[in-house]
Parts: structure tokens; sequence; C-alpha cells
């Protein structure tokens, strides 16, 4: 199922293969998002041809929108979005933290005040199963409750023994053939509970690990830290997966501690604002300063953006509210992040990830305010 292929003698980065029902996923491998069964305002074919091996879809959106018979009719996820290649649901945890205001959890699972129109939804470990059963994904994460930081050791504790029952839960609920669970690792910013929680899921068992509860509002530090206190007692057999992040230098930053897989929005959020990714941090378009610049995004940059248009272009549709701008955008940040993860698993095939880690790393300054909240 999971290929250990090489390791990197000065840090931890891994170079991996992973074999899911609908393909292999070679690691390190950065996800798009796509929550509702779509990428945002990508296709799937656009997807293929950025050389996306797999997307991640939402098991709490896709249960309330369209709703499992609608899935059902259409013989499951893949078929009903077009995407012959795998797909990671996660199981609506996240949802646990982000709708706080909407939901009251007990030992039983999570009941939810839908966000479309209030309707009362209940989700336990079993239920997120089956809903996951049902979309017929690749890799099916465990339900989990991700504490808001900042939180108290007490109330972490408390959260993290009620998540290893609900991965005991969920690792024992039925599941699609074929399909691979992962467990989360939770335990907030405690070392201590991040030990406990990483040495119980192992025990339970799972196709793979993923490092849940980080880049929840916590300082940079802290978040890799959080990594750090969990990456130890995972197998080095088995995949690791860091959930909804990062930035460019955060993923290399985190391979180098041993993550395999990623997942963020910020590749399409901010292109919806006119922010485009660089090597060398990021440009917001909609500045004046762009308006008769005759270069690509990026220079060297083979997408579709970057071969065919220019800023100066690209900020005229994003001024005038033309959808084409927003996309191409898009276009170009998803090929940034996967041709990111290309180079650094070339980099580690080839011994040079260090090098490649100082050089990108170094040369990258995200400029944190064009990256719209």
């Amino acid at each position: 199922m999971f290929e250990l292929l090489r390791t990197h003698r000065e840090s931890k980065a891994r170079r991996g293969r992973l074999t899911t029902a609908h393909g292999v996923i070679e690691t390190p491998a950065f996800m798009p998002v796509g929550t509702q069964g779509s990428v945002k305002s990508v296709s799937p074919r656009e997807l293929r041809e950025l050389k996306a091996q797999v997307v991640l879809g939402n098991t709490y959106h896709l249960f309330v929108r369209p709703g499992l018979d609608v899935i059902r009719h259409f013989g499951g996820l893949h078929r009903f979005m077009n995407w012959d290649l795998p797909i990671l649901t996660d199981s609506g945890g996240y949802q646990i933290f982000s709708l706080a205001k909407l939901r009251k959890i007990t030992d039983e699972g999570v009941r939810f005040q839908n966000h479309l129109d209030g309707t009362p939804t209940f989700i336990s470990p079993e239920i997120a199963m089956e809903i996951q059963a049902t979309l017929g994904s690749d890799i099916a994460m465990v339900l989990d409750e991700c504490p808001p930081w900042p939180c108290e050791h007490e109330y972490a504790a408390r959260s993290l023994e009620m998540t290893i029952r609900w991965a005991r839960r969920s690792k024992d609920a039925p599941h699609a053939n074929g399909q691979l669970v992962f467990g989360i690792v939770q335990g907030a910013t405690f070392a201590d509970l991040r030990r406990q929680s990483a040495e119980a899921t192992v025990q339970i068992g799972f196709d793979g690990y993923a490092i849940g509860g980080v880049s929840v509002g916590e300082p940079e530090p802290e978040m890799m830290l959080a990594v750090e206190n969990s990456e130890p007692y995972l197998p080095a057999d088995k995949p690791r997966y860091a959930m909804g992040l990062g930035t460019p230098p955060q993923l290399i930053e985190l391979i180098a501690r041993g993550v395999d897989m990623f997942d963020c929005v910020l590749p399409t959020r901010i292109a919806r604002n006119g922010t485009a990714f660089t090597a060398a941090g990021t440009i917001n378009l909609k500045n004046a300063e762009f308006t008769l610049d005759t270069r690509p995004i990026e220079e060297g940059c083979t997408c579709a953006a970057c071969s065919e248009f220019a800023r100066g272009y690209i900020r005229h549709l994003i001024k005038a509210e033309e959808i084409l701008g927003l996309r191409l955008i898009t276009l170009h940040n998803l090929h940034f992040y996967l041709t990111l993860m290309q180079r650094t698993r070339d980099a580690i095939d080839g011994g040079g990830f260090g090098e490649f880690r100082q050089s990108f790393v170094g040369g990258y300054k995200l400029r944190g305010d064009t990256i719209p909240a």
C-alpha cells in the first residue's frame, strides 16, 4: 500500500509511493481541495493536465448537499464529478471546529444545525464512515474533534480521549471495498498529548496517519512543534498527512520534518482575491504597478496563464471582474504548488533536498499583507 522509496540523510524528508484503488500517489504530494466535489473554477480535465494526483472532498458538505441519494444515484463521487484518480475525503471533523456556533458535541457524535437552512444534522463516527463509503473515496478519514487555539490542557486532554474513542469506532465501522482509512493525531500544542494521541492511534492500526489540529490560528513555530511532537511516534512504513496547510515554505519545512501529504485551500482562495504565488513570494495583481506589465506572472512558468497572458491583461480581467482572470490565477497557483511537490520529489530522489530546501525557503519571502484574510 505504501512504499518508502528514499529518505534524506540530513533531514526527515521522505520519498514514497502510495497505491490506492484509483491509482498511485507519488509523495510528497499536494492535494487540491474540492470541498463540494469541485476544485473551485477548475475542471477535472484541467486538474489532470496540471498533473494533480489526488483531490480532497468534504464529507460534511457533500452529505448536506447534494446528499447521499444523489451521490448514490450517480454511482459514487468519482463518477459524479468525472474524476478517475484518487480522492481523499475529510470526515467532517474540521466542521466541528469551524461551525462551533452551530453544533453540540457528545460522546455519541456531533449534532449540527445545517449551515444551509438550519436543519438538524447528526454525524457520528459510524455515520462519517458510512458517508465516505457511499462517496467511494480512496482514502477515508476517521471522525475527530479539532480543538481550538488556544485551549487549556484539560480541555485538549478530554477532547483527545474522545477522539481516540471515535477513532476505534471509525476503524470498526464498515467501509468501501479497497478504501484506505487514516487515523488522526490531535493534542493541540501540548507535547505530552501529541505523543499520547500518536501512540494510541497507531495502536488501533490504520493505513496512514494524519496530523490534525494544525493551522487553526496558532503561530507558525507552534504549528511546527505540533508536527515535531507527533512524527516520532508514527510508523515509518505508513504515509503521514498534515491537514489543512500551508504556505509553500511551510510545506518544504514540513517535508523536512517527515510529512508526506498536504491539502490547503490557499492556492485557490487567494487566487480569487487576485493574488498569485511566485518563487519570490506572492504578488497581488490588483495593484496598479502591474497595469502595463508585459511579463507573465512568473518567468519560466509553463502554466496556461503564464504561457499565454501578461500580468497587465490578467490585472485588467480582475479589475473588470471577469471570471477568466480568477481562473487564470487559480490555474497558476495550483501549478505552482503541484510543480513544487514534483521538484521536491526530484530533489529527494537526487540527494539534493538539503540544497533545494535552503535555496527555495531562503528565496521565498511571503509578504503577509498580500494574503487576503
